[in-house]
């Protein structure tokens, strides 16, 4: 296998990566070695332990994004602030790396009011404009921490952040809600969630331990409970962010199911939703992110 360079999704939690030829993935490969699991100095390591058998006598590209460029990361990316495209600056090169490689990071998005950052999503924002000339709209990207992302002239004009993804582990896992919440599924018991979180969101709290009341009292399926536990934040979201979602064009990037699942909480709202790979945007915007190290050299 001739591989051109890397690309790298490196998370909190976990490290993806790709061996590319161009925008075509040849080959990928990952681990937990995420952010939140390495020293500061493991960084190198993990990307070697994954990546060896790719390399030659060469040196190889290596372009990534996420969290990698944290404080806590392999090397501070500083943020750009928007309004801004997606990727606006060159990204970081990585001192004193490994002779067979070249790495570099690309940098976050900030927004100075309210105070919010990203980092990553911004490459995906990339890649998905990449392949949709003159798109004004909102991006959804839908995850542990949601983003909301107004676009306007290829520009990232602002944006906000919801622990969505998050709050509903946190409520799954280590609240009284541990005991009531399962697996399984009902598209009819979310529906109904979301439609009522987002008439009255102020009746969240109450509503959370609703599903734990109902299920002591009328021993509710854990899986029903389980999509109640969903439509009520992301309802809870929706009504947030209703200026960003209502009567515009809406894009949502993520993951399948969690894309699916946000896709028919706007759709139940009469929202028109599109959707796109993230892996897909994320390699097109690293591609992109790659080509303005190249312009510098």
């Amino acid at each position: 296998m001739n591989t051109e360079w890397i690309a790298v999704d490196w998370g909190t939690s976990h490290l993806r990566i790709w061996a590319m030829q161009g925008e075509t993935a040849m080959d990928q490969a990952q681990s937990n070695s995420g952010m939140a699991r390495l020293a500061k100095g493991g960084f190198q390591a993990a990307l070697l332990d994954l990546i060896e058998g790719w390399l030659g006598s060469a040196p190889l590209d290596v372009m990534a994004c996420g969290m990698v460029g944290a404080r806590q990361g392999w090397v501070e990316a500083p943020y750009s602030a928007v309004p801004s495209t997606p990727v606006p600056t060159v990204p970081i090169r990585v001192p004193n790396t490994d002779p067979r490689i070249r790495a570099f990071v690309v940098p976050g998005l900030k927004q100075i009011n309210p105070p919010d950052v990203m980092r990553g999503e911004e490459t995906q924002i990339a890649g998905f404009l990449a392949t949709r000339p003159n798109w004004d709209g909102v991006v959804c990207l839908p995850g542990t921490h949601t983003k909301w992302v107004q676009i306007s002239a290829g520009e990232v004009v602002s944006f906000r952040t919801f622990m969505t993804g998050e709050l509903f582990d946190l409520l799954r896992g280590q609240s009284v809600l541990k005991h009531s919440v399962g697996e399984g599924w009902d598209d009819g018991a979310f529906a109904d969630a979301v439609s009522d979180t987002l008439s009255k969101p102020e009746q969240l709290a109450a509503r959370l331990f609703g599903l734990r009341a109902a299920d002591l009292l009328q021993g509710q399926d854990a899986g029903i409970a389980r999509a109640k536990l969903s439509g009520t934040l992301i309802g809870a979201e929706l009504a947030a962010t209703r200026p960003y979602w209502l009567g515009q064009q809406l894009a949502i990037i993520g993951a399948d199911e969690v894309s699916n699942i946000y896709a028919k909480a706007l759709q139940q709202q009469g929202a028109f939703v599109e959707t796109a790979d993230a892996t897909q945007t994320t390699l097109v915007g690293l591609s992109l992110a790659r080509n303005l190290t190249r312009q510098t050299v």
